[in-house]
């Protein structure tokens, strides 16, 4: 969840209603759950029903927001089911390009690699071209979840071609280097390679051991559990 701090700085349109600030309120008690908790499926409830089941007109970044926390649940029907409520939807800027980075990894998870293929090509102009724009950490979210697309159609040669995209590592506690990893772990997984798994889940570990310090108190068995689940081919 992105913190408080960033959802005020990113909401002017909804400042301006009269229920801000209360929705504020229930946003600072969904967070201090997440810091406490992590990613649970009580979380996610909470979550759609506060923002999304009882909104008359749903905020697009919410819906793509709890369709990511689903997604860190592994409910891929569940995300799927929010992001259709955007599927008609003139979205545009951020809004665009991390609803299309969610569509492709949910639609991707769930095995339709074809509805995955078709989106992408809708969409791959406005994505690369938006990506220049963007961090290095979202530009890396764009490449995994093309990646994860190009897996789903099994054609992983061209799925670790796009995981060599020249990501730089940022220091020891490079939490995008280990999305990475951990996505190479996963391809590897599926494309059936097990020669080389176990090198994989090494690397991964050896890059979460150089961590000096981690944001909440769960993030280290979280990303534990994480790879353990890659490794099973599932992500």
């Amino acid at each position: 969840m992105i913190p408080p701090s960033e959802r005020k700085k990113n909401s002017f349109a909804k400042a301006l209603k009269p229920s801000f600030g209360a929705e504020m309120k229930k946003y600072e008690e969904l967070y201090a759950i997440f810091t406490n908790d992590g990613y649970t499926k009580e979380l996610c409830e909470e979550y759609a029903e506060a923002f999304i089941n009882n909104a008359k007109k749903p905020a697009a970044d919410d819906i793509i927001q709890l369709a990511g926390l689903y997604d860190k649940i592994y409910d891929n029907k569940s995300a799927a089911f929010y992001l259709e409520m955007l599927a008609e939807k003139k979205l545009s800027g951020d809004d665009k390009f991390n609803y299309c980075i969610e569509m492709l990894k949910t639609q991707s998870k769930l095995g339709r690699w074809r509805d995955a293929e078709d989106f992408r090509t809708e969409n791959i102009n406005f994505m690369q071209n938006t990506s220049q724009k963007k961090s290095l950490s979202e530009q890396a979210d764009m490449y995994i979840a093309l990646a994860l697309t190009d897996c789903a159609a099994k054609r992983y040669r061209d799925a670790f071609k796009l995981m060599k995209f020249g990501y730089k590592p940022q220091g020891k506690n490079d939490t995008k280097l280990l999305d990475i990893m951990i996505t190479g772990v996963y391809l590897i997984a599926r494309s059936g390679e097990t020669d080389g798994l176990e090198g994989a889940v090494e690397s991964a570990h050896g890059c979460l051991k150089l961590f000096t310090e981690f944001e909440y108190r769960w993030s280290k068995n979280d990303y534990l559990n994480r790879i353990d689940k890659a490794a099973e081919g599932i992500i």
